[in-house]
């Protein structure tokens, strides 16, 4: 198999345009819908441990070279670590990227009073920086903020972006998730944070999908200006495929699984395709919570360009605070 690597933005790391985040692998809960029976609701660690292997193997082996972790998603860093172990990877064999920035608190438990706490301190990053280097290593070429907010002022915080460029300067690319209707806001006001002149974001990762498609333009002008960009939740958490079943989604459930059709796939990777031929990105992230999600997924890098895109956007776009709204509701599960 030929393995298509492209750079991240400016940053000297390569990835594939298909990368694989382990967020419903490393942890038993998880809002993904259907995500417990992706498990079989099989939670011990050494059972998630084997399963979390059997997703990467299979994603390896169809040339997912980019994998994305964080801090709060569980075991997903040790998972991986193990399994790079196991498969005695070179350093230059994989690109990865973790978070910091939030704290797992549910203690392995699917239900659990409160999942996970977000921090944006000096402390926080200090503490989990030295523990995602210790669990992955040279293998760690990108470390980004975990999903930042205007209200978790990562931005007016001096010390903590001064020690995000101290650790740029030792070549780990610096990078920067969002998530909530602010997304675009705040990527453009993270595109203008400097220490002593040097930009401190190397990358962006944000949510675009057909549901919720408005951090396009901030990420398009985040690319032009060099910074890498990876996409998460392509597929709505599920909301976007036929696990969906709330009635308003009926319609543009079956506008999709006609379009679908035409092109002899399935609708992730039809939606998966529409996010590859947005020429402003560079990696989007298959979510797969099981080997056959994978299998699914890379359909998408087969297809030809899907020419009904504005449509299939017209119809399945939600206002932003409904899309996010939405989110936040999901059961984790």
């Amino acid at each position: 198999m030929t393995i298509s690597l492209i750079p991240l933005g400016n940053l000297p790391v390569k990835v594939s345009r298909l990368g694989l985040g382990l967020a419903a692998l490393g942890r038993p809960g998880y809002i993904n819908l259907n995500h417990g029976e992706d498990l079989n609701f099989s939670y011990g660690v050494a059972q998630m441990e084997a399963h979390t292997h059997s997703v990467l193997d299979l994603a390896w082996k169809e040339g997912i070279r980019y994998f994305d972790v964080a801090q709060s998603y569980g075991k997903a860093e040790e998972f991986l670590a193990s399994w790079i172990r196991k498969r005695d990877l070179p350093l230059d064999a994989i690109a990865v990227g973790s978070k910091w920035g939030y704290t797992y608190t549910a203690k392995w438990q699917v239900q659990a009073q409160v999942h996970e706490v977000k921090d944006h301190n000096l402390d926080t990053f200090s503490r989990q920086w030295a523990s995602s280097q210790k669990r992955l290593g040279n293998h760690l070429d990108l470390y980004q903020v975990h999903s930042a907010t205007f209200s978790s002022g990562i931005l007016g915080k001096t010390e903590v972006l001064e020690a995000l460029v101290r650790l740029k300067e030792k070549g780990i690319g610096i990078g920067m998730s969002v998530s909530g209707p602010e997304q675009g806001e705040v990527i453009r006001a993270a595109l203008m944070s400097e220490v002593d002149g040097v930009p401190v974001f190397d990358s962006f990762q944000a949510t675009w999908n057909v549901m919720e498609p408005s951090a396009g333009e901030a990420l398009t002008l985040a690319s032009q200006m060099g910074k890498g960009i990876i996409i998460k939740e392509a597929l709505a958490n599920g909301r976007l495929t036929t696990r969906n079943t709330h009635p308003h989604f009926t319609e543009t459930l079956h506008f999709l699984q006609a379009i679908a059709q035409s092109y002899d796939t399935t609708i992730d990777a039809l939606l998966l395709k529409i996010a590859l031929q947005q020429d402003w990105i560079h990696v989007v992230l298959s979510g797969a919570g099981k080997a056959s999600h994978i299998q699914s997924n890379v359909k998408a890098l087969q297809l030809p360009r899907i020419i009904e895109e504005t449509e299939i956007l017209e119809r399945a776009k939600m206002s932003v605070d409904a899309y996010w709204t939405e989110r936040k509701s999901l059961n984790w599960n």
